[in-house]
């Protein structure tokens, strides 16, 4: 890995350690505030259960994009 890579790793690292209230980390704290609501308050476990399975979803996918952006920041660095 070069310096100029390396660097643009570096800040891209830094960027997204800067935003810790993303979006998907929102929609997941806010899926499993909900999935507790409908399994205790509302006692509908099944859709408390399903509900309960997005966070995962919510953040990989939010991971995944985040790797992209890294990946393509690299990319362009190196050409």
């Amino acid at each position: 890995m070069s310096e100029t890579t390396g660097e643009v790793v570096n800040d891209t690292v830094e960027e997204i350690g800067a935003d810790g209230l993303s979006p998907a980390v929102l929609a997941a704290v806010g899926s499993v505030a909900l999935a507790l609501y409908f399994y205790y308050v509302r006692g509908d476990k099944q859709r408390g259960q399903f509900v309960g399975l997005w966070p995962a979803t919510i953040l990989a996918l939010a991971s995944y994009f985040k790797l992209q952006d890294i990946k393509q920041a690299v990319t362009t660095t190196d050409e």
